[in-house]
């Protein structure tokens, strides 16, 4: 069974939104090391609608490396109750029974699905249960407002630290998979 893992860059305090407002430019070096890491394990990916609208107008012409490569000659999957289409190359719309859909590409062959950025779909996955691991680029930086991952107004989610590591600039990277 496949892994869904995801990806974020979080903030002090909860932040997962717009982390280019709180990462100072010393830690960026760090970065391409650390996803390079995360989508060498994955070849799909999953998108909420917003990341897909956003991301579909700016990486098919990025050059920004690794992630450029990665993300437009990927599988994308893209998670919309909304959209009627989509066009980014290699993408495919998922718009009725979400978490079955999810859960029947959990059970294809192949490596981990990456949930990259997509907070709302990061934070409904983990509370369904279906998030496999949770890989966080925590950035020494208080953010002070934007969306948090971990709001929500459901019971507690248990995580166990399954690794970590620091950058030689300070940006902590923590595996975390949640408690069946």
């Amino acid at each position: 069974m496949r892994k869904l893992v995801s990806y974020l860059i979080i903030s002090l305090d909860g932040v997962v939104e717009a982390p280019d407002k709180y990462a100072r430019q010393e830690l960026y070096p760090d970065f391409p090391d650390l996803i390079s890491q995360s989508i060498f394990e994955q070849d799909a990916v999953l998108l909420g609608r917003k990341t897909y609208e956003e991301w579909s107008k700016f990486w098919p012409t990025s050059q920004i490396e690794p992630f450029s490569a990665f993300i437009n000659k990927t599988p994308k999957f893209v998670v919309s109750s909304t959209l009627r289409e989509v066009t980014w190359d290699r993408s495919t719309l998922i718009n009725q029974d979400v978490l079955g859909e999810i859960a029947k590409l959990k059970t294809q062959s192949g490596k981990a699905i990456g949930v990259h950025g997509s907070v709302s779909l990061a934070q409904s996955l983990l509370l369904a249960g279906l998030l496999d691991e949770l890989q966080l680029v925590v950035c020494p930086a208080i953010a002070g407002s934007g969306r948090r991952l971990l709001e929500h107004g459901g019971a507690p989610v248990q995580l166990d630290l399954q690794s970590t590591r620091t950058t030689k600039n300070g940006l902590q990277f923590l595996v975390y998979t949640p408690r069946k």
